[in-house]
């Protein structure tokens, strides 16, 4: 019997520094992965976006730009799918009791669309208890 080629998952790892210029290196990942992987146009904004927002995120109001913590984002990725996980240093928070970004009262607010953002273009959004990390799935 003939056995399936084991499929090949690459990982990779960024430990960054808790500023703003960190995120031309998550970027940097972002662009070799696609590359690499031949990620559909579409699906390399979505995830450009996602990890964007959250790793910004992570610096400003997890780790706040405290330069004594790291952001930790590591990527599995295989033909078929890409599972970030980005990890801050910060207390956490709340995502399950956030205010809709839909409703009238905030719809001209200037932030606190991220998380609402994240969840319709990854395939998956995850977050741990604490709320300091979170998992994000595209499908390739």
């Amino acid at each position: 019997m003939d056995q399936a080629p084991i499929p090949v998952t690459d990982l990779y790892t960024l430990q960054l520094p808790s500023n703003l210029e960190s995120i031309n290196l998550l970027e940097n990942l972002i662009e070799e992965i696609a590359d690499k992987y031949r990620v559909a146009d579409d699906i390399f904004a979505n995830m450009m976006t996602c990890l964007n927002e959250v790793v910004t995120n992570a610096i400003v109001h997890g780790n706040k730009l405290d330069a004594n913590k790291i952001v930790i984002v590591n990527v599995e990725v295989d033909a078929k799918r890409a599972t970030w996980t980005v990890t801050d240093e910060g207390e956490g928070f709340d995502y399950n009791h956030l205010p809709d970004p839909t409703a009238e009262e905030n719809l001209e607010s200037l932030t606190g669309r991220g998380v609402f953002i994240i969840k319709h273009l990854a395939d998956q959004c995850v977050f741990n208890t604490k709320g300091n990390e979170v998992e994000l799935l595209f499908k390739l």
